[in-house]
């Protein structure tokens, strides 16, 4: 596994829209394995192909230790309630801000194998989908922030 470089704000390819996997070859494998490595040597809970420089629609998330959701063409089918909560971003390094989220979401993706599969989760978790489905779109967590935290 090779750790990758985390493109920051300002490179243009966090405000593109990714395209779809078409075919999940050894190199989208890889590119999972790589993303896990990265996000866990940055102790985030999340990261999006984009945030390392792919415009394809793949990200992972992993807010409960050892249990990593992988995430090939994602769409969120459900959400339901609101929460308003701090959220930060491996690609905005030292800002945090409160976002306006759903509080419960479920999520329809497909896995390494190909298998399509739903997940669904509340909170921490709710918000870590929406943020890295939202990067996958060009979107930032500032843009839906409501309140920004300074130090």
């Amino acid at each position: 596994m090779a750790k990758l470089n985390i493109v920051k704000i300002g490179d243009d390819t966090l405000r593109r829209v990714c395209r779809p996997v078409e075919k999940i070859t050894p190199r989208t494998v890889t590119l999972l394995d790589d993303m896990i490595q990265t996000m866990r040597d940055a102790d985030g809970c999340g990261l999006a192909a984009p945030q390392v420089g792919i415009l394809r629609r793949i990200a992972v998330v992993e807010v409960e230790e050892g249990n990593v959701i992988e995430l090939i063409n994602p769409k969120i089918i459900a959400y339901a309630g609101e929460q308003q909560e701090q959220e930060g971003c491996l690609s905005i390094p030292g800002r945090w801000g409160i976002t306006k989220r759903p509080k419960h979401v479920t999520v329809r993706a497909f896995n390494r194998h190909g298998e399509e599969f739903e997940v669904s989760g509340s909170d921490l978790l709710a918000r870590a989908l929406c943020h890295e489905i939202d990067h996958l779109d060009g979107k930032l967590f500032i843009d839906c922030m409501v309140e920004e935290l300074k130090d």
